[in-house]
């Protein structure tokens, strides 16, 4: 048959039959092997070491939400690269952040791109937000059995729902385990830190702006202990990826607009080192 495409041009069967929505399925039945969890690693003796992909955070506003990520990836105590990005769009009305190993992380986020573009096509709709969060959800737990050998990948899905016209956010744990939260989320090593931060600064009314600046104010709290994260790198120009999801799609927020929330709080935080104060009641 290769022989055959090679002298017609032409496409094998398999691309011309009529299948399933899922280019998952479609891969798993005609090249299992290209899957990522298909994969056999090869015998090792304790962990692996790979570069490792840190902080993500969101927060939504009513319009929409707002999916962030800082530019660290380590390997061990070492800093394997201060500018990778971690924040991707996966369709046009939605956005993932990975956390956890990055090369097998970057890769499943292409996956999905190609998952959603593929249903599209094959279906001529668009699958519903929610529908985007349970393929990623499957893709997730097909990884398990790296996840198990300290190759794990958890990230962050967030979109706007057309049919709710609103921003949502859902978090996964390495299984694959899906949980919708309400108003903002974390993930990865620095989250605990970058959660407590939004925790004081979230606001049901933010603005687009407002919510923007909470990601970034949570990311640099992050950074602040835990030595994994990355905070805005004045130095280097090296800030954090900030994304904002709309009725109007994926937007991506451009180096100087970053620049100067950064500037800002690093600014403010000459006299407040650990941040804005939450008032009390």
């Amino acid at each position: 048959m290769e022989a055959n495409t090679r002298s017609t041009g032409r496409l094998p069967a398999a691309f011309l039959t009529p299948g399933s929505s899922s280019f998952m399925d479609f891969l798993g039945a005609h090249a299992p092997d290209l899957l990522p969890g298909n994969r056999p690693l090869p015998p090792v003796q304790g962990a692996i070491e790979a570069p490792h992909g840190t902080t993500i955070v969101a927060a939504t506003f009513p319009g929409g939400v707002v999916l962030a990520g800082d530019r660290r990836a380590t390997m061990g105590n070492v800093i394997a690269q201060r500018d990778i990005e971690k924040v991707f769009p996966a369709d046009e009305y939605s956005a993932v952040g990975i956390a956890g190993t990055a090369g097998l992380a970057v890769e499943m986020v292409k996956l999905f791109q190609l998952e959603l573009e593929h249903f599209e096509k094959v279906e001529g709709a668009q699958l519903s937000l929610e529908g985007k969060a349970n393929r990623l959800s499957t893709m997730i737990r097909s990884n398990l059995g790296m996840a198990m050998q300290g190759l794990a990948v958890v990230p962050l899905f967030a979109g706007y729902d057309l049919d709710r016209e609103k921003g949502r956010i859902f978090s996964y744990d390495v299984t694959g385990g899906r949980s919708e939260e309400q108003g903002f989320a974390a993930t990865g090593s620095g989250s605990v830190f970058a959660r407590s931060a939004l925790k004081k600064l979230f606001q049901e009314d933010f603005t687009e702006s407002q919510a923007a600046t909470a990601v970034v104010q949570a990311l640099y709290d992050a950074a602040d202990d835990d030595s994994a994260t990355g905070g805005p790198d004045m130095a280097r120009r090296i800030y954090p990826i900030v994304t904002v999801i709309t009725d109007e799609g994926f937007r991506k927020l451009a180096d100087g607009e970053v620049a100067d929330i950064a500037r800002a709080i690093h600014e403010r935080r000459l006299d407040q080192p650990d941040g804005p104060r939450a008032a009390l009641l």
